[in-house]
This record gives C-alpha cells, sequence and structure tokens, in this order.
C-alpha cells in the first residue's frame, strides 16, 4: 500500500490549495483517511478526517476554511482549504486507517507529505 500525497506549494494569506491523495492497493474503501499537519518544531496534528461512511471531522482551528473528501471510485482523499493563514503553514500528510475494536487497527498508512507554506 502506497499513499501519495501531492497540491502542496507557496500561497499568499486569504488564498487557497487543494491536497490530493491517492491510495494504491485495495484498502481505500474500508479505510478512514485523515490529514495530519506538522508544523516546524510541533507535533502532529490531526486536521479531518472522513469516514468509510462519508462522516467527517475537522480540527477547530480550521473549521468553515477546509473541506475533507474522499473519491473512492479514484481511491483518493482530498482536503480543500481556503482562506489560509500563515499559521497553516506545515507539512501535511494524508492516512489511512482501520480501527477494529478500541485501540486495536487493522491498518494505518502513511503517505510522504506534502509542504504548504502560507506567507503573510
Amino acid at each position: 500500500v502506497q499513499l501519495q500525497a501531492s497540491g502542496g506549494g507557496l500561497v499568499q494569506a486569504g488564498g487557497s490549495l487543494r491536497l490530493s491523495c491517492v491510495v494504491s492497493g485495495s484498502i481505500f474503501s474500508r479505510s478512514r483517511m485523515a490529514w495530519y499537519r506538522q508544523a516546524p518544531g510541533k507535533q502532529r496534528d490531526l486536521v479531518a478526517s472522513v469516514t468509510s461512511r462519508g462522516t467527517t471531522n475537522y480540527a477547530d482551528s480550521v473549521k468553515g476554511r477546509f473541506t475533507i473528501s474522499r473519491d473512492n471510485g479514484k481511491n483518493t482523499v482530498y482536503l480543500q482549504m481556503n482562506s489560509l493563514k500563515p499559521e497553516d503553514t506545515a507539512v501535511y500528510y494524508c492516512n489511512a486507517d482501520r480501527r477494529v475494536a478500541p485501540d486495536v487497527w487493522e491498518f494505518d498508512y502513511w503517505g510522504q507529505g506534502t509542504l504548504v507554506t502560507v506567507s503573510s
């Protein structure tokens, strides 16, 4: 299984970017897909997630600005980022996992990360 993230780049504050993550293999439809981000010197935090049934969840800091979506036909998850702020600057990672019981995962895969830089 491989996760290939793309779409990062440099954008001015107030601008938009769309990240994509393509998942190889046959796990996509069964996966919870998520985007995490890690700024320099900080821990990796959840940005947004979407379950296999389409239920979404967002970090408070991005609610109303970011939208996560998935296309099961293309094995792809997207993160549409609008009204970007300098504090959104980070490496963004996509994640595919499936939890089958409390603290038990069938799988947990990560992409390589894509850098988003928002200038003020």
